[in-house]
């Protein structure tokens, strides 16, 4: 299906993009410039990413700029200045050296969004310290897994967390010499302490120990289709591609009030709600809770958002409802909406600019990548349904990898896998104790994102899918995404995934799960409406021969619908990692 092009913003707007000539602004950048702009520029700190997010700020004009805005269930509010944030990570560095903590030791966090979690991650960075997220809903095998992986020496968790998923593993993982309890008063034991009360007892006060670019700074697990969690490297480095997206793509000015709704469990909640916001200097809101339509709104209105980052299934969550939000809520303040998490759909981009006055900009990148890699740009028109443009200073090309070397498909429409020249900042440094599996994922002069995409003639990428992902039917290759996009056109689907099941005949025949829109009935007519529906505008090599209802798909975390869970669900096989799964039917209105 065609879906017409959505027109840049007006030369005109206030304020103006930073982004302004795309071709002209690839042309003279130099990750050499932004370097020198960031680096080591006040005293020996270097290039740490806590000082340039926040001593910097904190010992300069910005000291009162109000950084944090944490938003509790029970309509709790709680700011941090830069001032603010300074001495909280200030008492935290100094908590861990006081414990023996140091450079290179990992520091896990296994907490809700609570305001120990942002403490932690920055006084980390400053001791020099890895910090290591893990998302609050993991199980204790889950937890497990990715502390004696990451050598955990330091977990900040809550009471609750801890007699529940982490007590029962303190003989399993005799590395972890502290657990730091954020929401106790006193210390519990030896080794069990009150983090309150230990940050209470140590200064305010802490001098930054000179920072190589390359020395790590953040461990980040991600799980593949098989096998175990894989531990992402990255470096301080880093933070030069986090800052320039910060610019670029999300557009931040000084004024901005910003809102990343991904957890930091997640990759995104950390480069994107922590560390991007404040490297820019603009005030970044909290919210303790979980997706709630009505919540999201008000918090849109209530705080004047301006710039909001969001995921594709929280956006199809609130298409699904029956709201207009510009009849009920006033958000005039907003100037942009990015998503992120996996493609999302033309449908969804032009829901919007329809229903919310805004389109929204998608972009990619990976845990790997570390940062925004190819993106929708406020300066360029959006096409519906790509990826978007790279990010200045990425090269990114469409390739086939031939034995060890990656060889450019330089055709147009051409599927083959993208590849990006290493050299970024942001690119990870390498897996976990996984040396073997990370030099596989370089061929020649590229690394190789197992994503499969198409280059149209003026240099957008689209999104085809997994390399794994792709069905073969009848000798025809088949994207999931393209099924899964087209069925989200059709006025009762509310969600879709797409399998290829084993067939005897064809290879794979194409499988569809749909979630239809309350209000409307899934029965064996809405079945045969959807068939012919993509029949008609697929063709039917690629349209579903199957579609199956159900209530609820299978998401994680990060909000993708997993693909891998409906096979192995329909197959019968062992179901894996489900560490990262989402509660099902945990879709509040």
């Amino acid at each position: 299906m065609h879906w017409p092009p959505i027109k840049k913003i007006p030369e005109a707007l206030t304020p103006q993009p930073h982004l302004v000539d795309y071709d002209q602004t690839c042309a003279n950048f130099s990750w050499e410039d932004v370097l020198r702009e960031l680096d080591g520029s006040e005293g020996s700190a270097g290039l740490n990413i806590a000082h340039l997010a926040v001593d910097r700020h904190a010992d300069g004009p910005l000291s009162a700029h109000l950084a944090l805005r944490w938003l509790g269930g029970d309509g709790t509010t709680i700011d941090f200045s830069y001032r603010d944030l300074q001495e909280e990570s200030n008492r935290f560095a100094n908590l861990l050296d006081q414990l023996g903590v140091g450079k290179g030791d990992t520091v896990f966090c296994f907490t809700d969004r609570i305001p120990a979690l942002y403490f932690a991650a920055l006084g980390a960075w400053k001791n020099l310290s890895v910090f290591c997220p893990l998302f609050s809903a993991f199980g204790p095998e889950a937890v497990y897994q990715r502390m004696q992986r990451g050598d955990a020496k330091v977990l900040v968790t809550t009471s609750r967390l801890y007699q529940q998923k982490i007590a029962a593993l303190r003989k399993r993982l005799p590395k972890l010499a502290h657990v730091l309890l954020a929401d106790v008063a006193e210390d519990l034991q030896e080794g069990v302490w009150s983090l309150p009360g230990q940050m209470a007892a140590v200064s305010s006060s802490f001098t930054l120990p000179p920072t190589d670019p390359e020395d790590i700074a953040l461990l980040h697990f991600t799980s593949g289709t098989t096998g175990m969690p894989k531990g992402a490297l990255h470096a301080h480095k880093a933070v030069l591609t986090h800052y320039i997206t910060g610019r670029y793509v999300l557009d931040f000015h000084g004024d901005d009030i910003f809102w990343c709704t991904a957890d930091p469990g997640w990759v995104t909640g950390i480069s994107y709600g922590i560390i991007a916001p404040l490297v820019c200097g603009v005030t970044n809101i909290i919210d303790a809770e979980e997706f709630d339509a009505e919540r999201w709104y008000n918090i849109l209105e209530s705080e004047k958002v301006t710039i909001w980052y969001t995921s594709p299934t929280a956006v199809r969550r609130l298409m699904c409802l029956d709201i207009k939000p510009l009849e009920i809520f006033d958000l005039h303040h907003l100037r942009a909406i990015h998503s992120v998490g996996e493609p999302l759909n033309p449908e969804a981009v032009l829901w919007g600019q329809n229903v919310l006055g805004l389109p929204i900009h998608d972009n990619w990148w990976q845990t790997e990548t570390g940062g925004i890699m190819i993106a929708n740009y406020l300066a360029l028109e959006i096409r519906p349904g790509s990826m978007g443009r790279p990010l200045p200073g990425i090269e990114a090309a469409v390739v086939r990898r031939v034995d060890d070397s990656a060889e450019i498909i330089e055709d147009v429409e051409v599927q083959g896998e993208l590849g990006l020249r290493p050299g970024w900042p942001s690119m990870f440094r390498g897996y976990l104790h996984e040396e073997d599996r990370y030099t596989k994922c370089f061929a020649g002069d590229y690394y190789l994102t197992g994503d499969l995409v198409r280059r149209d003639a003026d240099g957008y990428f689209w999104f085809v899918g997994r390399a794994d992902d792709i069905i073969k039917t009848a000798g025809h290759l088949v994207s999931p995404f393209e099924v899964e996009s087209l069925l989200m056109t059709h006025p009762a689907v509310a969600e879709a995934g797409v399998i290829g099941k084993p067939n005897a005949m064809l290879g794979e025949l194409v499988k569809a799960f749909v979630a239809v829109k309350p209000d409307i009935t899934a029965d064996d007519q809405l079945r045969l409406e959807l068939i012919g529906f993509t029949r008609r505008l697929l063709g039917p090599a690629i349209a579903p021969r199957e579609i199956e209802f159900k209530a609820h798909l299978p998401k994680n975390k990060a909000g993708k619908i997993m693909r891998r869970l409906l096979k192995a669900r329909e197959m019968g096989l062992p179901l894996g990692d489900i560490s990262t799964l989402e509660l099902e039917g945990n879709n509040k209105k």
